[in-house]
């Protein structure tokens, strides 16, 4: 039997050598056996068994680690222990040397301080805050300006209320603090307080400015301002409240003028002196004019404007100087008016003309007011021009009726039908537009021979004395009491210094230009138009001066009057100058005088009126006589 005979695979790939033999030479197998007999196998590879290592054992840092970890949870619920009961002991007493108020409550619980607070503080909640300006008081009342003491805020600021925060259960054991009170605060209430007190304390700053009097410039000053700190005043008065019986300060800080004393005389210097040097040349399409400085001048004023100081023209106060001063350009306009005919109001519509635009004018004339030479001229367009008081203007007026009427009567003497003539005719047609506050003086004018008056008798110093314009206190009483029974509202007037009896007893008026005058206010939405005539006196008849006031009828007006009281004596005394008007004595007195106003039979309002009349002397012209010798013994 014949053995077959196998000879070595090649391709068998040897083994891989064990691990941790990458360098060493690994001598391969001996090849398969060539002998007749079967050759065993080689025995599989079997590595190495590797020997387990020793586990070394943690280094200390490790170990403490470890400790530390396990010991963390025990830590935290040891804080979290005191944080809780020092979050509970932060409801149950107050920090230590803790005041509210400068009262005493550290230690306390809550209910303890808020009894204390309120024992302490009860008896001051309505004590006053009192606060100082200058040499002015004013003192608060805490129920009107809107301050209570708020017990429960309070303790809780101080401390009576459960806290998380660690600073504040720390100021359980180490703290100390002094509180203010907590307020209870009606903002509105304290807000009207500090307004009312910045209305009286506060000065408005006087900014610097240029009028034209008599056509000439005169600078007003500037003087700063001072205002109340309103914030800071509402501060004040709250720490001021219950902690305090001293009078606090009012903070006010001082408003210093845009412009100063140097800028007024730069601008006195630049804009208000070339602005009066002279004419400013004007054409209007092939007319030219030199146009006077009276003809803008009572228009206008230097004043400050953003910070600087700047020309303005009022084209309203323009509007009558430019129109007399341009009666060569164009067609005048007229006004319109409102006058009595046949007993009834009737309106004349006015007319409008070809003239100057004030508004175009005063846009025009400013730029070239500190010019000077060929740049002094402006050029303008005449275009029609309403009349200054217009038809529609003078209807709305609503001049319907005759609202009172009232006559005083005067003894012959010629320079009384002079005076109250002249007075009475200066007055008529007067009109009185609804806000407009009527003066006499104003509208009378100074009492001088140009105006047409002559010398009459007055009152001066107690006594009669012959001067300009006597007797026109007549006629300034017949307006009063017209005006009184009118309804229009007593802006000014002046008894005369002793009662004369041809006059309304405590319802008269006297009058000295630059002194005393006689004004009314038109408080209704009517216009007023006065009118006023003279009967002339005689030697054998008296004279009738009346005044009427015609509007659209607003109020029935009763008057009445208390007795006389405080009644005075009259003395006696000699003139020896040669002003001497003999006059009789004149008991004095004061007297009351009540006006109530009615509508539609209701009394609507009451007004009381004291006049205070001197006792007139008997004076005597002349030396007092010589006294008689004694008889002999």
């Amino acid at each position: 039997m014949s053995t077959e005979h196998n000879e070595p695979d090649e391709s068998v790939t040897p083994p891989p050598p064990p691990p941790g033999t990458d360098d060493e030479q690994i001598e391969p197998p001996p090849p398969p056996s060539t002998d007749d007999e079967q050759a065993e196998p080689p025995p599989p590879y079997e590595p190495e068994p590797e020997h387990e290592a020793e586990p070394e054992p943690l280094p200390e840092s490790r170990r403490g680690r470890r400790v530390l970890l396990l010991g963390l949870p025990a830590i935290a619920l040891l804080l979290g222990g005191l944080y809780l009961g020092g979050w509970y002991l932060t409801g149950e007493r107050l920090p230590s040397d803790t005041s509210v108020a400068g009262v005493e409550v550290g230690g306390m619980s809550p209910a303890d301080a808020r009894a204390t607070l309120d024992a302490a503080l009860a008896p001051r909640v309505d004590d006053p805050v009192t606060l100082v300006h200058q040499d002015q008081q004013f003192v608060l009342d805490p129920a009107t300006v809107g301050l209570a003491l708020d017990l429960d805020g309070s303790v809780d600021r101080a401390g009576g209320q459960r806290s998380w925060d660690p600073r504040d259960m720390a100021r359980l054991f180490f703290g100390s603090a002094e509180h203010d009170p907590v307020l209870d605060v009606d903002e509105s209430a304290l807000g009207d307080a500090v307004d009312s007190i910045s209305e009286t304390i506060n000065v408005e700053v006087v900014e610097a400015l240029i009028t034209f009097p008599e056509g000439q410039p005169e600078p007003r000053q500037p003087i700063p301002g001072l205002v109340v700190v309103k914030d800071d005043t509402s501060d004040l008065i709250r720490s001021l409240y219950l902690t305090s019986d001293e009078p606090g300060e009012v903070p006010t800080a001082a408003v210093e003028p845009a412009v100063d004393a140097e800028g007024l005389q730069t601008a006195l210097d630049e804009i208000a002196l070339p602005a009066i040097s002279g004419p400013v040349a004007l054409q209007v399409g092939d007319q030219r004019i030199d146009l006077p400085v009276s003809a803008y001048v009572p228009a206008l004023v230097v004043q400050v404007d953003d910070g600087e100081m700047v020309p303005y023209l009022d084209p309203v106060a323009l509007a009558e100087p430019l129109t007399s001063s341009t009666t060569g350009f164009g067609e005048q306009a007229v006004d319109a008016s409102v006058d009595i005919v046949n007993g009834a109001p009737v309106v004349t519509p006015g007319k409008p003309g070809i003239g100057l635009q004030p508004e175009e004018m005063a846009t025009a004339l400013l730029p070239a007011l500190t010019e000077t030479g060929e740049a002094r001229s402006i050029s303008v367009e005449a275009k029609p021009v309403d009349p200054l008081f217009t038809t529609e203007d003078a209807e709305a007026l609503n001049i319907t009726e005759k609202v009172s009427e009232f006559s005083t009567f005067f003894p012959f003497a010629e320079y009384r039908n002079i005076n109250i003539g002249r007075a009475a005719v200066l007055l008529d047609g007067t009109l009185i537009k609804p806000g407009e506050t009527f003066s006499f003086n104003d509208t009378v004018g100074q009492r001088t021979r140009a105006n047409g008056f002559t010398d009459g008798i007055v009152i001066n110093g107690g006594v009669f004395r012959e001067e300009l314009g006597g007797g026109v206190s007549q006629v300034a009483t017949t307006v009063y009491n017209a005006a009184f029974f009118a309804g229009l509202d007593d802006v000014e007037h002046h008894p005369h210094a002793f009662y004369i009896d041809r006059y309304p007893v405590g319802r008269e008026a006297t009058i000295y230009f630059g002194s005393l005058d006689l004004r009314f206010k038109n408080s209704t939405d009517h216009g007023v138009l006065i009118k006023a005539f003279v009967q002339r006196s005689t030697p054998g008849s008296r004279g009738t001066m009346t005044v009427q006031m015609w509007s659209t009828k607003v109020w029935d007006i009763e008057a009445g009057q208390s007795a006389r009281r405080n009644l005075r004596t009259p003395g006696m005394r000699f003139d020896e100058t040669d002003r001497c008007v003999p006059q009789s004595p004149i008991q004095g007195f004061d007297i009351d005088i009540y006006r109530v106003f009615r509508q539609n039979g209701e009394v609507v309002k009451r007004e009381t009126d004291t006049a205070v009349y001197q006792a007139a002397d008997r004076v005597t012209c002349g030396p007092p006589p010589a006294e008689e010798p004694p008889p002999a013994a």
